[in-house]
């Protein structure tokens, strides 16, 4: 399915939920819309659905406007934040419901074929208040995959589930998307989802669209800063400096070598962004080094996030493996100056990251 939205906006009584965009999915693929809460994802896969009609523009699927057209007379499956399925039906008989409607045949061996994929199968004959949440879900998840239609829409699924349950969830949804034909629209605030999802992404932010292209170009070169904060979690490190040349000032007067594949001399006012995993405890030829106090350390998965107030000011580091760092230790951090980020005045993007292979 080729799904193209032409000048699309929203605007409900004096609020504009979205600015007027164009965006044409990738047919086939998935697409994440990236964006804070209130970012407009939520309006923009409701227009997509067909469950609201946009205020201006048009919606064409496969080159037919279809802008007004309600839900029930498209193909589109839909699975929201809550677990939506019948409470009366069975999981088996939830699974089954789209394909009863569709009229088609050698249904139990279809749901149980989904029931699998899904690792559902020993809960066929349960009611859904009797599954946990994340066993709901993916019920919900089955039923969606079981109309087999070309667009399928997913708000935040993973939202209200446990950390363990959505990392389960999201690798097997990169596999179920892989294997589909469908064109996926995902939508998260997580920008290690987006990450992990591949495809393409479309960072939203209050209603705008900033940037759209294949996920690791947008994560990489990421066109401005508000989208570099929008794809940055933990915040990316956001320091003022004066570009002067052959390098940069940085507070606490410290020096930063312009990197070599600068394309031009730098001038002026310029901010710079460091990513929390750029920064290292341990240093490397070419290293730029900072010392700081640990303000607070905090171990996540297999990840240390430390907080280190510095010469250059606040920063976080987001160090690979477990490190015991005590609040008030004295730590020093590691910088390569390649894999730094510059935006000018207008928070454009001037300077990103070297990366293998070329800029």
């Amino acid at each position: 399915m080729e799904l193209v939205l032409e000048r699309v906006s929203k605007k409900v009584g004096t609020q504009q939920w979205l600015r007027p965009m164009d965006l044409a999915l990738h047919s086939g693929a998935v697409t994440v819309l990236l964006g804070a809460t209130q970012a407009g994802k939520t309006s923009l896969m409701r227009i997509m659905a067909g469950l609201d009609v946009p205020s201006s523009g048009r919606v064409l699927v496969d080159g037919a406007d279809v802008t007004g057209v309600p839900v029930r007379q498209r193909n589109v499956a839909m699975v929201y934040q809550q677990f939506i399925n019948y409470p009366s039906l069975t999981v088996e008989q939830n699974i089954a419901s789209p394909l009863k409607l569709q009229g088609q045949k050698n249904i139990p061996e279809r749901v149980r074929e989904l029931a699998e994929r899904l690792h559902i199968e020993m809960f066929l004959k349960r009611l859904p208040a009797e599954l946990s949440g994340g066993q709901q879900q993916r019920v919900a998840l089955a039923r969606a995959l079981a109309k087999n239609a070309p667009l399928m829409l997913l708000d935040e699924p993973l939202v209200n589930l446990d950390y363990k349950l959505r990392e389960e969830l999201r690798e097997e949804l990169t596999q179920l998307f892989a294997s589909s034909d469908a064109t996926v629209v995902y939508a998260t605030t997580e920008p290690g989802e987006a990450l992990l999802l591949g495809g393409y992404t479309a960072v939203l932010y209050e209603g705008e669209l900033l940037q759209y292209g294949p996920t690791p170009e947008v994560f990489h070169r990421p066109n401005s800063l508000r989208v570099a904060r929008a794809f940055s979690d933990p915040p990316m490190n956001l320091l003022q400096v004066d570009a002067l040349g052959e390098g940069l000032r940085l507070p606490g007067n410290a020096w930063l070598p312009t990197p070599p594949h600068a394309a031009q001399p730098l001038q002026g006012a310029l901010t710079l962004g460091v990513r929390a995993s750029a920064l290292r405890l341990q240093a490397r030829p070419g290293d730029v080094a900072v010392s700081g106090v640990v303000e607070l350390a905090e171990i996540s998965g297999s990840d240390t996030f430390v907080h280190v107030r510095s010469p250059w000011g606040e920063l976080i580091a987001q160090i690979t493996g477990v490190h015991y760092l005590a609040l008030g230790d004295a730590v020093t951090l590691h910088l390569d100056p390649s894999q730094i980020y510059l935006f000018d005045a207008n928070e454009a993007l001037v300077l990103a990251p070297a990366r293998k292979g070329g800029r």
